[in-house]
């Protein structure tokens, strides 16, 4: 029909422009956040750019669901406008006829939002992690740079070293404080160098002096050294027992079936049915009176599409708390949506209306 093909073709135009905005939008924000966290010694800087493409392909679905939504509503918005819904109704079709055409323009990125849901998500959620827990896999002075403060792996330890030198194992004037059996202990050094002892790697200091303070204010002890070592190692302490849920594959939250991997299953699932929702939605809540402006049916889908985006994540975390059976939110914030829709998507499609109902009863 050439309605239909002109309708999928005006689609795919503002679907393609309203992508590219919210990707570049995106992008911006992640690699904003991206630099501050290399900025804080959480991210390599060497591998910013990965991160960030990683955590795009994340929220990819989102992205998609969004950009698919705000499309639907623009389209239908502007057809309202130019009064070229009036044509479709005077020849005798209504608004449920639009389901179709808008479901053949839509099932591809429906198939793609899945793929990227079950798949891409946990591959670039496994990819930073993998990324990031190696960078805090580091060794202490690996950590430190010249002229900055740097926390060891373990939390305990703050280094600073004066100037760097031409030998990578060998630094001068060298400061650490850490938080060592109840106390406070400050020690400096002229010079130190990263050895092998032990199966791990020490900071032998040398020429420097050190400082114990008690919490308890009991006494403060301070003594000198000639040589002192320091443990640089690398602590695994603060990489926890394994990957969290949304780094995990799809078969391991169904093999897992603990309620946060419910939880990130059931919103992985819920990303999908979400995005069908998001259709029909649009569809309904795209009406426009010609003689009002268009910003407050927009701001209106838009607080629709937050809103409901927002459940989905709260939902999440009830069903990882252990609050909510997975398959009972599914089916009451889904499938409660999906007959909202359908209900008010019929009453449009009939012009029905309180008055006229009640007309016959009046009679």
């Amino acid at each position: 029909m050439l309605f239909h093909s002109s309708l999928r073709k005006e689609l795919s135009r503002s679907f393609g422009a309203t992508l590219v905005v919210l990707v570049t939008i995106v992008m911006t924000i992640i690699l904003i956040r991206t630099l501050g966290l290399a900025s804080k010694g959480s991210v390599n800087p060497s591998d910013v750019f990965l991160v960030m493409a990683y955590t795009v392909i994340g929220y990819m679905p989102t992205i998609l669901s969004l950009s698919l939504f705000i499309a639907i509503v623009g389209t239908l918005s502007r057809m309202y406008r130019d009064s070229e819904m009036v044509i479709w109704f005077s020849a005798g079709r209504g608004l449920a006829d639009l389901v179709r055409p808008l479901f053949q323009f839509a099932w591809p990125v429906l198939i793609l939002i899945g793929a990227l849901a079950f798949v891409g998500w946990p591959w670039a959620n496994s990819q930073t992690q993998g990324m990031r827990d190696q960078y805090e896999r580091r060794s202490d002075i690996d950590r430190v740079a010249p002229g900055q403060f740097q926390e060891s792996a373990a939390r305990n330890r703050v280094f600073y070293i004066d100037k760097d030198s031409a030998d990578t194992t060998t630094a001068s004037n060298v400061f650490i404080s850490s938080l060592e059996r109840n106390m406070q202990i400050v020690t400096s050094a002229k010079s130190g160098t990263v050895e092998p002892m032990y199966g791990s790697r020490y900071l032998v200091l040398r020429h420097g002096q050190r400082l114990e303070s008690p919490f308890d204010k009991t006494g403060l002890k301070i003594s000198e050294f000639d040589t002192y070592g320091a443990r640089v190692g690398g602590s695994s302490a603060l990489l926890g027992d394994g990957p969290p849920p949304r780094a995990l594959s799809t078969l391991q939250l169904l093999a897992d079936r603990s309620p946060p991997a419910l939880g990130e299953f059931g919103w992985r699932l819920g990303m999908v049915l979400a995005a069908v929702n998001f259709v029909l939605l649009a569809l309904v809540v795209s009406g426009v009176n010609p003689r009002v402006g268009r910003s407050g049916n927009l701001l209106f889908a838009l607080f629709c599409f937050v809103l409901y985006y927002n459940l989905l994540n709260l939902g999440q975390n009830w069903v990882g708390a252990g609050r909510f059976n997975v398959g009972a939110f599914l089916l009451a914030l889904h499938g409660g949506v999906l007959v909202l829709v359908l209900a008010w998507l019929a009453k449009r499609h009939t012009h029905w209306t309180l008055r006229r109902a009640l007309r016959p009863a009046a009679r």
